[in-house]
């Protein structure tokens, strides 16, 4: 993912706090060391911290999400929301187009279809329980965004190797022949070869 937005969406985030979050923050992040952190006084500078330590980074918002959760400010999550949306849009996971036009094809009728056995279809598709878990908590409450982080998750670790035909393997291995022909016959509407 693209450092420059991931960089700006910390910088949008910490405009948002106040000096009283900036010291709940410090204070949840006690491993960084008294000193530095009586250096910090504004939230950017916390964050380009936990960038050098590798506890965030663009593709790993998870602390992010659980510190602004811990001082209340949840809110703005939905920054870091907005800045995943944008990320997953842009293709840099060396996926040709039409692979990706039928993947994204899919995913809508996957979405609307699937309901709760989508943590059985992620197991399928390879994904570990930690990160089934971290898609759950990170969309508690919307079952429809869980299938689709599930599905971006998968294309992050396929990558270029993503292919409709193993949604849709999944998909049958799991039961859910009635998804997985709505899939397939979106895909034959759609003319997508």
């Amino acid at each position: 993912m693209d450092t420059r937005a991931f960089r700006a969406m910390l910088l949008a985030i910490s405009d948002k706090l106040t000096e009283e979050n900036v010291v709940s923050l410090k204070f949840l992040c006690t491993d960084i060391g008294k000193k530095r952190l009586e250096k910090i006084n504004k939230g950017f500078d916390l964050f380009e911290c936990l960038i050098e330590r590798a506890q965030i980074g663009p593709d790993n918002t998870d602390l992010l999400r659980k510190l602004l959760k811990d001082i209340g400010q949840t809110v703005l999550i939905e920054i870091i929301e907005d800045y995943e949306r944008r990320a997953a849009c842009r293709p840099d996971d060396g996926l040709d187009a039409k692979e990706r036009e039928k993947i994204n094809s899919a995913t809508d009728v996957i979405v609307e279809h699937l309901g709760k056995k989508w943590l059985q279809v992620g197991r399928k598709l390879g994904l570990q329980d930690a990160q089934l878990e971290g898609i759950q908590e990170k969309h508690s409450r919307n079952l429809e965004e869980q299938v689709r982080e599930l599905i971006r998750q998968w294309m992050k670790i396929k990558k270029e190797n993503a292919r409709v035909e193993d949604l849709i393997k999944a998909l049958r291995d799991c039961k859910q022949n009635l998804t997985a022909d709505l899939v397939e016959k979106k895909l034959r509407e759609s003319g997508i070869p």
